[in-house]
């Protein structure tokens, strides 16, 4: 069993906060959010990213503009410097909601997904997601199809986001549970390669009604807890 970590971070800051938390950023951070083109995803990105480091420094024993970052060779990042293999680690982000995932020994995964409107949910699903899946999610009451698609969605996220393998795993080619069922890992297949055999452990995480959110870890039965950060979280970050 491997102990995890998921905490669940409001991104409605004040101009004084973002501020404090640009200062703790490095200096490919702050070229990322700059290429923003919305103010407010520029500060959504800068907070999620100082919050990110607040709670990495906080395991690690550092101040948080010291936490350093390279990026692993599937494209997620991970620790440098000191701290490397320390600790696995994951950032998602929507709307006015991040969730960072942190693991010490097991690889972790999180996503989630401010609900919205989508009136094309099964054309994206057909599109994108397995025939196992779509078939599922045709069945389901248009009242919830926007809930339960952005819920699938979340948790093939959150695993392709722990195996670090971005775009290179075709998302039909493996299924999960689709809501209101709990979350699973249902069916791998093809290239060895993606490595999606062995255990896994997927929760769902209440981050408010207007969110949906998953993590996954690489491991049975995870303990899996979780946080909130305080409000004031921008004002510890030194």
């Amino acid at each position: 069993m491997s102990a995890a970590q998921v905490w669940i971070v409001d991104l409605a800051l004040s101009r004084d906060q973002i501020e404090r938390c640009d200062r703790v950023l490095d200096a490919a951070e702050r070229a990322r959010a700059d290429r923003f083109l919305r103010p407010a995803d520029r500060a959504r990105f800068r907070a999620s990213h100082a919050a990110l480091r607040l709670i990495l420094a906080d395991a690690l024993g550092v101040a948080p503009a010291n936490v350093e970052f390279a990026v692993g060779p599937g494209g997620k990042p991970e620790l440098a410097g000191a701290a490397r293999g320390a600790a696995d680690f994951n950032l998602s982000h929507s709307g006015a909601r991040a969730l960072i995932g942190l693991a010490r020994d097991a690889a972790i995964g999180v996503d989630v997904e401010a609900v919205r409107p989508i009136p094309d949910a099964l054309r994206i699903a057909a599109a994108h997601f397995a025939a196992d899946e779509v078939s599922t999610l045709a069945r389901a009451h248009r009242n919830v199809i926007a809930h339960s698609f952005f819920g699938l969605w979340t948790r093939k996220e959150a695993v392709v986001k722990a195996l670090g393998s971005g775009l290179s795993l075709p998302l039909d080619r493996f299924s999960v549970s689709v809501p209101p069922e709990p979350p699973r890992l249902m069916r791998a297949a093809g290239d060895a390669s993606w490595n999606l055999s062995g255990p896994w452990s997927l929760e769902e995480l209440d981050c408010g009604a207007a969110h949906v959110a998953t993590v996954a870890v690489r491991s049975a039965d995870a303990d899996i807890t979780r946080h909130r950060l305080a409000d004031d979280w921008p004002d510890h970050l030194g």
